[in-house]
């Protein structure tokens, strides 16, 4: 099943379609089911009566189907109670701090590093990302993430698998010199992380196949930046911490409420063949290879996209299309 939330100027929390398969056409549930968020409160109930739309929307027979425009769509939860990113790719952390001349402590490799961003302002998929200074060294990451049901504190890792109801795909926009200030302080980001941007459409674990397994999303992440091939890294190679894992880690001291997004962080795989889904990956890389880095942080005007595609070579949650833009302050 597919789910997406249409933009809304009555309400900031947008309007709940069921999208086919396809990506082609959607159909309004507001009449029942108003918002994701509400959707997520009672899953349980209404799962099933979305699950029947979609299979009439996908056969054909759904009354009231319209085209879908994805430049209409909000992110799938325009604001959400709470945004935990992770750094599930261990291998992507070791790299970057490598850059830096500092060694990764060991625990890196059992302990998942995680950080609350930025939920009460999302991006849609074809939002602008807003940024006043390209000095700031935007850039993207492309990540995967998913929506969870209310999760008990001190849940394991084996029971939070099924507090996972949908998997989306991330852009994280992150601004890499404000960072290295925020990481000094060693007190956590603010300023370096501003909105996060998702994918059209997110869906349900079960909708994904055979790709979805042991808690992980098999498929290449592919990126483009500025219409050039950037990377594809494979989401279920080189994930150290699964997502059931990071939910476990994130709720060992308090309740996660339904709507709740964990991230996997920036996708990265061992194998440089298959790219980076970040400029700060790539530039380390270089610098590491050749001893400068050469590939520029994102300046306005610049564009970038993000997908996944099935086995027959369609997009599966929509493409992240989204382009910088020069924030001025009112």
């Amino acid at each position: 099943m597919k789910l997406a939330s249409l933009k809304s100027s009555e309400s900031r929390d947008g309007t709940l379609i069921v999208v086919s398969d396809d990506l082609k056409h959607a159909v309004n549930v507001e009449g029942t089911i108003p918002t994701l968020q509400q959707a997520l409160e009672n899953w349980r109930e209404v799962a099933p009566e979305l699950d029947e739309v979609y299979a009439m929307l996908n056969a054909g027979q759904a009354r009231d189907a319209f085209a879908l425009d994805m430049k209409k769509l909000a992110s799938p939860l325009p604001r959400a109670y709470q945004w935990l990113d992770g750094s599930a790719y261990v291998n992507h952390v070791e790299l970057v701090r490598k850059s830096r001349g500092v060694d990764m402590p060991e625990s890196f490799w059992t302990d998942p590093l995680m950080y609350q961003g930025e939920s009460d302002w999302l991006l849609g998929p074809r939002d602008d990302i807003p940024v006043s200074d390209e000095k700031f060294g935007i850039d993207f990451e492309g990540e995967v993430a998913v929506l969870t049901s209310d999760v008990p504190m001190g849940v394991s890792a084996e029971d939070a698998a099924s507090h996972i109801k949908l998997v989306m795909l991330v852009n994280d926009v992150s601004l890499r010199y404000l960072a290295m200030s925020e990481i000094a302080k060693g007190f956590g980001f603010l300023q370096a992380k501003p909105a996060t941007a998702f994918s059209p459409c997110a869906v349900t674990p079960d909708s994904l196949g055979d790709a979805w397994k042991d808690g992980k999303l098999h498929l290449p992440l592919m990126s483009w930046y500025n219409g050039k091939k950037f990377g594809s890294p494979n989401a279920g190679i080189d994930m150290v911490f699964n997502f059931p894992t990071l939910i476990a880690h994130a709720a060992r001291t308090r309740f996660l409420s339904a709507g709740t997004i964990i991230g996997s962080g920036t996708v990265s795989n061992k194998d440089k063949s298959a790219g980076s889904s970040c400029i700060v990956e790539k530039r380390t890389i270089e610098k590491l290879e050749t001893g400068e880095s050469t590939t520029p942080f994102m300046s306005y005007g610049d564009t970038v996209k993000i997908d996944m595609l099935d086995a027959k070579g369609m997009s599966i949650f929509g493409a992240i299309e989204q382009r910088v833009v020069k924030y001025v302050v009112a």
